[in-house]
């Protein structure tokens, strides 16, 4: 099983929450949270404000911790032909953006980031990981924990 621990910011202004816009190698495309992967020795802390600032262009201020998601995807679920089964832990923040212009990832996979209305998001195709940033921030749930967000139709791994 392969494994991977990643930070997403959840920065809601004015009734709109921040996406971004993956593109994968092969062209496919997704709405997703900024954030990312936590390298070797970060503090998770550190690397969603990274994470945003590497995908948006904008700075951002971690506002309070949301919550921790844990989910494995089966390896006939993934999107790499016959890799393992992956286990993803998101820490999720509630983030503030402060400054900074949103932009396109310089040589990354995120061709734009936009402010979306909360309502327009279950028009799109996006990750799995939005709808559990969202259940977070709108229930603060004391756990930390929201229910598992099942995959298929507009929600993707």
């Amino acid at each position: 099983m392969s494994f991977r621990l990643a930070a997403y910011a959840v920065c809601i202004e004015d009734g709109r929450v921040l996406l971004a816009r993956y593109v994968s190698p092969k062209g496919e495309s997704h709405w997703t949270l900024p954030g990312g992967r936590v390298e070797h020795g970060e503090d998770p802390f550190d690397a969603v404000i990274r994470e945003v600032a590497e995908e948006t262009g904008c700075d951002a201020v971690v506002e309070r911790l949301l919550g921790v998601d844990s989910r494995v995807i089966p390896a006939a679920e993934r999107t790499i032909p016959g890799g393992p089964e992956h286990q993803n832990v998101g820490i999720f923040y509630r983030a503030r953006i402060t400054g900074g212009q949103l932009r396109p990832e310089p040589n990354g996979e995120t061709a734009e980031s936009v402010w979306t209305s909360i309502p327009d998001v279950a028009c799109l195709r996006r990750s799995s990981l939005v709808d559990i940033g969202l259940a977070l921030a709108q229930s603060l749930p004391a756990t930390g924990h929201v229910a598992p967000v099942p995959a298929g139709g507009l929600i993707q791994h």
